[in-house]
């Protein structure tokens, strides 16, 4: 029954990477990766599998459209979208979901689109004894009150709503830019 649920479930990830791919066929090389480490690989989305493995995110956005909740990322050092590993959980919505009440102590989200956002292969450099390896992240959209109490996760340094405009002055990675102009290309264009 579990290796039935677990196809199930990578079969599921495998026609919201298909529709992604309809959405943006500029992405191809990175969604055919994807695809390879899905259905090669069995530890996929394990933590320890140090040839790569699945993290989930949330691209979080006020009712408002004028603000997105991002975190300084401890480890990193850096502003990012709130997010984090799998942990065998093959439902990356729900990991996604997880980690953005995790790591905002916010409980009520409305989930936007349950297809995908944004996707991004990344190394992670060496931490501890952990070896650099890549995160294969699956990123969602969600929306929350801004005015709900923010609680700061170990994991961060600080957690803040930043303004649609300041969001590239903080982290101008092509990653963020990317989804900083999905993001404004389908929600703020009438």
């Amino acid at each position: 029954f579990v290796i039935m649920e677990s196809n199930v479930s990578k079969k599921v990830l495998s026609n919201k990477l298909d529709n992604y791919l309809k959405r943006y066929p500029n992405e191809k090389e990175k969604i055919t990766k994807t695809l390879h480490l899905l259905v090669t690989d069995n530890d996929c989305f394990k933590r320890t599998n140090w040839g790569g493995h699945f993290t989930a995110s949330a691209w979080i956005i006020d009712k408002s459209r004028k603000w997105i909740l991002m975190t300084h990322h401890k480890q990193l050092n850096i502003w990012l979208q709130l997010g984090g590993h799998a942990e065998d959980n093959n439902n990356l919505l729900e990991v996604a979901l997880k980690e953005a009440k995790e790591e905002s102590g916010i409980n009520n989200f409305n989930i936007i689109s349950e297809e995908i956002f944004d996707l991004d292969i990344h190394k992670i450099p060496k931490y501890g004894f952990n070896p650099e390896h890549l995160h294969y992240d699956v990123r969602f959209i969600f929306e929350a009150d801004k005015l709900e109490k923010l609680s700061i996760s170990n994991e961060s340094n600080d957690l803040a709503w930043i303004k649609i405009e300041e969001v590239l002055n903080l982290n101008p990675k092509k990653s963020i830019e990317r989804m900083m102009h999905k993001f404004v290309n389908q929600f703020l264009r009438s």
